[in-house]
């Protein structure tokens, strides 16, 4: 077993401010296992409903009724097959002296799960929870959490093999089973081939009009592919950050496969061997550190952009926090210099620092606000700009 702990801290925080928190991740990345160890760490009364659970599904027929006399913490877990269910948990959370809060689960962004969005305004907060990070292996695991990604049937597997296994049937369950349960009926034939190509794209700037002609259909309709799968929570879109300045900046998002692991099985790559020898060996490691980075500062996915001008100029993550920016360039390299990229971002953009991560060994300073960290010390020299 792999502790969480930092994920159940921020679990309790959410708790005590909120009387409605809604979980949010794909499917298989822990929700529930999760909630278990948080309602064990917690103590007090817990009454648990699965909405994939017949009987569950039964009980909960009339959710206001149900629900009303209970009192402690109310899981629901797979709440995208009851999303009706909201407005009912509206009405209890604004009762007057609540006996009880509602943690909520779910396999869809709020903006899927849109009822919950409208209905629970100001009463609800969303955390999303991803795969295992750094802080939650040793060290000696980071280059498999690479590999295999962080689902945790994928990372605790027995073998390469069987978690590749696993990668694979959990992509066909996914498009198959997981999407038309949330009302997407597009045949999952399509969306595998998208899904697939779209890896091919992993760590691009999004090019709808080049993206459709290779795919063979209209720039809107893949437009709408690449958001159902941002929205199921198997996709970023890293938006572009724009500064009041003279040059031309990019305004397309860049595309990332969010788990690498799903990225390494849907590009056909079985070993590690393999993927130090593929094309996008490069674009993977850009993507694994950007979800790390992002972790390890604990913002918001609304708080993080890339910059990128049409002259060449490109920064791969800019975070926003208050009045400061900060940049970061993933490099996979072990020897760090600092580019005219990187000085035009720190002129332009006005950045309180730039730091370069490289796979070296040694942290060390490269000028006025700029430095290179090495990447197996982000957990030490990078320091989170918001406290759990």
């Amino acid at each position: 077993m792999v502790g969480r702990k930092s994920e159940l801290l921020k679990l309790q925080r959410l708790l005590r401010g909120y009387p409605v928190v809604g979980i949010v991740g794909a499917r298989q990345v822990g929700k529930t296992t999760l909630t278990r160890a948080f309602t064990k760490m917690t103590g007090g009364k817990t009454h648990f409903f699965d909405l994939e659970n017949s009987e569950d599904l039964a009980r909960l027929d009339d959710p206001a009724l149900s629900l009303k006399p209970l009192q402690g913490l109310v899981v629901i877990d797979e709440i995208q097959r009851r999303p009706e269910m909201f407005p009912a948990l509206r009405v209890l959370a604004d009762r007057p002296g609540r006996r009880g809060r509602y943690l909520v689960l779910g396999s869809a962004s709020p903006r899927l799960l849109q009822q919950g969005s409208e209905s629970l305004a100001g009463r609800i907060a969303y955390h999303e929870l991803g795969g295992f990070g750094f802080d939650e292996v040793g060290q000696r695991e980071w280059e498999k959490l690479w590999f295999r990604g962080g689902f945790p049937p994928s990372f605790l597997a027995r073998s390469d093999a069987t978690s590749d296994d696993w990668r694979r049937r959990f992509i066909r369950t996914f498009l198959e089973r997981d999407l038309p349960e949330l009302g997407i009926t597009i045949r999952s034939v399509i969306l595998n081939r998208f899904w697939s190509m779209l890896a091919h794209y992993h760590g691009q700037i999004w090019n709808a009009s080049e993206f459709g002609r290779s795919f063979g259909v209209a720039d809107t309709t893949v437009r709408h592919y690449l958001d159902l799968l941002t929205g199921a929570l198997v996709v970023t879109q890293l938006l572009p950050w724009h500064e009041n300045i003279s040059k031309r900046q990019v305004k397309a998002p860049k595309i990332y496969i969010r788990d690498s692991g799903i990225l390494h099985s849907l590009l056909g790559i079985r070993s590690q061997q393999d993927l130090e020898k593929h094309p996008k060996v490069g674009a993977s490691w850009e993507g694994f550190l950007l979800g790390q980075i992002i972790r390890r500062l604990g913002v918001e996915p609304e708080d993080c952009f890339y910059w990128a001008t049409h002259g060449g100029a490109e920064i791969d993550l800019i975070v926003r926090h208050g009045r400061a920016k900060f940049g970061f360039e993933i490099k996979r390299t072990t020897r760090s210099h600092v580019t005219p990229s990187m000085r035009s971002a720190l002129a332009d953009l006005n950045l309180d620092r730039l730091d370069i991560i490289h796979s070296g060994e040694t942290t060390f300073g490269l000028g006025r606000k700029i430095r290179a960290v090495a990447w197996k010390r982000l957990l030490t020299d990078l320091k989170p700009l918001v406290k759990i």
